[in-house]
């Protein structure tokens, strides 16, 4: 295993970056006119979303189209041009986003122009390299069974219900607005015939998750996986970022979604070669204490295991768990959110489920390999599928990252240890993920494709169903979290923070992102509700008495802390969060069979609640009531974030209090330049004026980043009554930082008290207030006097 050592120095990591959401609404050229704003912001890197070429009017980019070029209603590279050289002169440089997994399988498909090629050629093109397709799981036209084709499951009903939708337009099938190329030779045969001759097979979408034979992003159907562990389609579809790499255009990448790659340990390694060791972050979900692997050749993750911290540090752990209690009288389930988990995950790979697809190919994966001696021999389909079903949804991480002929790293070892009891198909399918029985095509690949398939069925069956059925608290079910263990204590973040200083010192940190299912502001209003699990239990109950009968408790409970999240916010806001949570959940309706009845109540029911004058007012009074402790919990996340060991990434528009909700919702763009207005108009706070306040402090911690003034961590402790409500460290020195956390419950012990913290000889300003201590004891009641956080300086 590689040193951490071996990894891409960290000299050249940015002090910060900001995120910008590129869009038709949001180009290159929008964000070239934002960089005099984000200079005076203070960060050093400009984090752009996906670059290259994709469907037109993509909100994310995540759906590529053509990597030969950058995306021409984002303003072509031309723009992008001129968007690194103002980010020079300011002094920043830019960050992009990368997407090696999977590319768009658009709308007509004549788009992607490789693809088109593979469904015009088949199998033996030279483009079926590109894509992640079992060719076996599908005969092959009439004339070459044995060849296999490619199942599109994009029919709005079963063939023969369409069959007269399908017209042939000369050397192309039609579909509404999809387009086929037909194979050479086949334009002139009757539709049925033709249809039996081509490369493809079109089927009814709802086929899909059962028979679809190309690896998709999760269960996105019109996301093709690609297969950048072949070098060809890796120097092919990075051609054009690496040669603005080469060019100084691009300082750094962030790699969407490693956890879909083959090898994501060879993909970041080709990619540190072919750019020197370029700044490189990695989209890693660490489940729990789950490390990044040491021999990945990159600076760390984008973050969300700093933002599981920070929240969690900010959580009331016993609160939480009263919390929990609470829902589960109100709602009548038993179950608890890593019960939930499990659940999400066994539907996902149970037959007929999201990923049966993807396990049943793990299946036939394993019949190949048994063919192949006599000591393999023996073991059924239905045995092989009881067994994978079982280890996938046990699995307790995203992914294991084994590589055929090298040892097994350690905690897969552990992961995949078959039981006592097992019986020999399963402990032949945990050998197999494990890289032990020897080296063939077939058990490579069953090694690669185990851990792709793992990430698929966590991601979907955790964090998009078990994320959305226990709803006690909204803001532990983000992206990374870990509800079954709410709360992080002073002393677990600090050794969090001192080991990241250590390992990962490169890495991202984050509180809002693209992906995240609320933004930081939000999430920082919901862990109130820690603090005050009765009190909310009961408004809970009272805000659900006042709309009405209710069918579903635990929808009402998702929707009240949503209208608390986001408060205040409309109808139609409120019910597209809503409705999609529902899908996501996947109990009372699901994006594949909605039910209608169901879906019009949801509909009917929030509209009625937010119609009612009894209610609204009394929800406003609520979210009232806890805003000031929701902005100790705002700005205290703000100050953690900016100020820990590792990169602050900067959410565009979370440098001022942002309450957004899940996507779409988190990713529409902002005005920046009505931030640059108020940064240059009054930088400085306003007496509870939290937009000032964040603002303020932001671009305080940033210029403080920049100068080069951090030091190394270290912990901080309060002495006093309320000493457990404090977060303190050093960052060297000569810098301090200090938050509160647990706000409501400080409150009710009487607040600070008697409670000090010992600051180091000196005289020390806290650039948030400019005011002025000497070291020795100080009252925290005293030191927080103006705000919940303070960044002291020595000296200045």
């Amino acid at each position: 295993m590689t040193s951490a050592a071996a990894r891409p120095e960290t000299a050249d990591a940015p002090t910060a970056s900001y995120r910008l959401q590129l869009q038709p609404g949001f180009t290159l050229h929008d964000a070239r006119r934002a960089v005099p704003y984000l200079a005076a912001l203070g960060v050093s890197h400009l984090h752009l979303s996906p670059l290259l070429e994709a469907v037109a009017g993509s909100t994310h980019g995540y759906d590529t189209l053509d990597h030969s070029r950058i995306s021409e209603q984002l303003g072509g590279e031309g723009a992008l041009r001129e968007l690194a050289a103002e980010a020079a002169a300011h002094g920043l440089a830019l960050i992009a986003d990368v997407v090696p997994n999977h590319m768009a399988l658009p709308v007509p498909e004549r788009l992607n122009g490789p693809l088109w090629e593979v469904l015009k050629n088949g199998p033996d093109d030279p483009f079926a390299a590109w894509f992640d397709i079992d060719w076996s799981a599908q005969p092959g036209p009439v004339d070459a069974p044995e060849r296999g084709r490619l199942l599109l499951p994009l029919l709005g009903d079963r063939l023969g219900a369409v069959l007269e939708q399908l017209v042939v337009d000369g050397e192309v099938l039609r579909y509404h607005e999809h387009e086929f190329p037909l194979r050479p030779g086949t334009a002139h045969l009757p539709l049925p015939e033709l249809l039996e001759r081509q490369w493809y097979r079109l089927c009814w979408w709802q086929l899909a998750d059962e028979q679809v034979n190309y690896r998709r992003f999760f269960t996105v159907n019109d996301l093709i996986a690609v297969r950048v562990e072949v070098p060809e389609v890796f120097e092919a579809t990075h051609g054009v970022l690496l040669r603005l790499h080469r060019e100084g255009v691009l300082a750094g990448f962030r790699i969407d979604h490693p956890d879909g790659l083959a090898d994501p340990r060879g993909y970041l390694r080709r990619l540190a070669e072919a750019t020197g060791g370029a700044y490189t972050v990695v989209e890693k979900i660490l489940t729990g204490d789950e490390a990044l692997p040491a021999d990945w050749a990159c600076a760390g993750t984008t973050g969300y295991d700093a933002l599981r911290r920070i929240d969690g540090v900010l959580t009331d752990r016993r609160g939480a768990e009263k919390l929990f209690a609470a829902y589960r009288r109100d709602v009548g389930d038993a179950a608890d959110p890593a019960a939930a988990g499990r659940a999400g995950r066994a539907e996902m790979v149970a037959p007929g489920g999201a990923l049966a697809a993807e396990t049943d190919r793990l299946v036939r994966l394993v019949g190949r390999i048994c063919a192949e001696g006599p000591e393999l021999a023996d073991h059924s389909p239905l045995a092989v599928r009881r067994a994978l079903a079982d280890l996938l949804t046990r699995y307790p991480v995203y992914r294991p990252y084994v590589v055929p002929g090298e040892p097994a790293p350690p905690e897969a070892v552990a992961a995949l240890a078959a039981p006592a009891d097992a019986s020999g198909t399963e402990r032949l399918v945990r050998e197999l993920a494990l890289g032990r029985l020897g080296r063939s095509a077939a058990r490579d690949e069953f090694c690669h494709r185990f851990g792709q398939t793992a990430s698929a069925v966590a991601a979907k069956g955790v964090e998009d169903t078990a994320f959305y059925r226990f709803n006690a608290l909204l803001s532990l079910n983000e992206v990374g979290g870990l509800p079954e263990r709410p709360g992080v204590s002073v002393a677990e973040f600090h050794r969090w923070c001192t080991g990241q200083e250590r390992l990962w010192p490169g890495a991202m940190t984050a509180l809002s992102t693209h992906d995240t299912k609320r933004s930081a502001d939000a999430r920082a209003r919901l862990a109130v509700l820690a603090e005050l699990p009765e009190a909310w239990a009961a408004e809970c109950a009272a805000w659900t008495l006042a709309a009405g009968p209710c069918a579903d408790r635990s929808t009402a409970w998702l929707l009240w802390q949503t209208l608390l999240a986001a408060w205040p916010l409309s109808p139609e806001r409120l019910l597209a969060v809503a409705l999609k949570s529902v899908r996501e959940a996947k109990r009372r309706t699901s994006w594949k069979e909605p039910d209608a009845g169901f879906e019009g109540w949801l509909a009917q029911y929030v509209r009625g609640a937010l119609a009612n004058p009894g209610l609204c007012p009394r929800i406003a009074g609520f979210v009232g009531l806890i805003a000031p402790f929701a902005r100790v919990n705002s700005l205290s996340a703000a100050l953690l974030h900016l100020l820990v060991p590792g990169v602050p990434d900067v959410f565009q528009g979370g440098e001022e209090p942002l309450y957004t909700l899940v996507d779409p919702d988190n990713r529409a763009p902002v005005d920046l330049g009505a931030l640059a207005v108020r940064l240059t108009d009054s930088p400085e706070p306003r007496p509870g004026d939290l937009a000032r306040e964040k603002l303020h402090l932001t671009t305080t911690a940033l210029h403080l980043r920049r100068s080069g003034a951090l030091g190394s961590y270290r912990p901080l402790a309060a002495d006093g009554p309320a000493a457990e409500h404090l977060v303190a460290f050093g960052r060297g020195e000569r810098v301090l930082g200090a938050a509160t956390r647990l706000p409501y419950g400080l409150h009710r012990a009487g607040g600070w008290r008697e409670t000090v913290l010992e600051l180091p000889p000196g005289r020390w300003t806290d650039l948030l207030t400019e005011r002025r201590f000497t070291g020795g004891t100080v009252e925290l009641s005293y030191l927080f006097r103006q705000l919940p956080v303070a960044l002291l300086v020595e000296g200045s």
